[in-house]
């Protein structure tokens, strides 16, 4: 993406009154790249996939804390879905307008067709604040997830808490 991405993410914040601040780093495409940042709060950047069921209905945006690894199976039940499985990097381009490396709830901004549902992890909302990318993997939002919340419920993505189940 690029910052003028970046900078569509913070004037939403900003015409809000959302506090956030940002923490321009090198290009990231792993949650491994992010811990070699050495940045401080590094417990509280969330993990963000992309999943879609079987038919390419319904799409979600899955936020966990970055040390899980998420159970689709399970999940699939929890939400009562489909089968759930990782979308393509074309879907991500074409749905949220984002590349490998650049997921971030954010990326719902993109979503003219409403057809991504964000899912948030409780684990996540135990902290004060999170860390997810502008729609651009140089740099972090450490933002809270209610006021996250509120800022995909303005945009007409109310996101949900669910407890995911972890992987193994």
């Amino acid at each position: 993406m690029s910052v003028e991405a970046q900078e569509k993410v913070f004037a939403l914040l900003d015409n809000m009154g959302i506090p956030y601040r940002i923490e321009r780093h090198v290009a990231v495409f792993t949650i491994d790249d992010m811990e070699n940042l050495g940045m401080e709060n590094i417990e509280k950047v969330a993990k963000n996939l992309f999943v879609r069921d079987d038919k390419k209905r319904y799409y979600y945006l899955l936020m966990i804390q970055k040390d899980k690894s998420a159970n689709l199976k399970q999940l699939q039940q929890l939400i009562g879905s489909r089968r759930l499985s990782f979308a393509s990097e074309s879907d991500l381009s074409s749905r949220l307008g984002l590349s490998k490396g650049e997921v971030t709830p954010f990326g719902v901004l993109n979503d003219n067709d409403g057809v991504v549902k964000v899912i948030i992890d409780t684990d996540l909302a135990q902290y004060d604040f999170i860390g997810v990318h502008p729609n651009d993997n140089t740099a972090t939002v450490w933002i809270s997830v209610a006021d996250l919340m509120g800022v995909l419920k303005s945009i007409n993505h109310e996101a949900v808490l669910i407890k995911c189940p972890r992987n193994g």
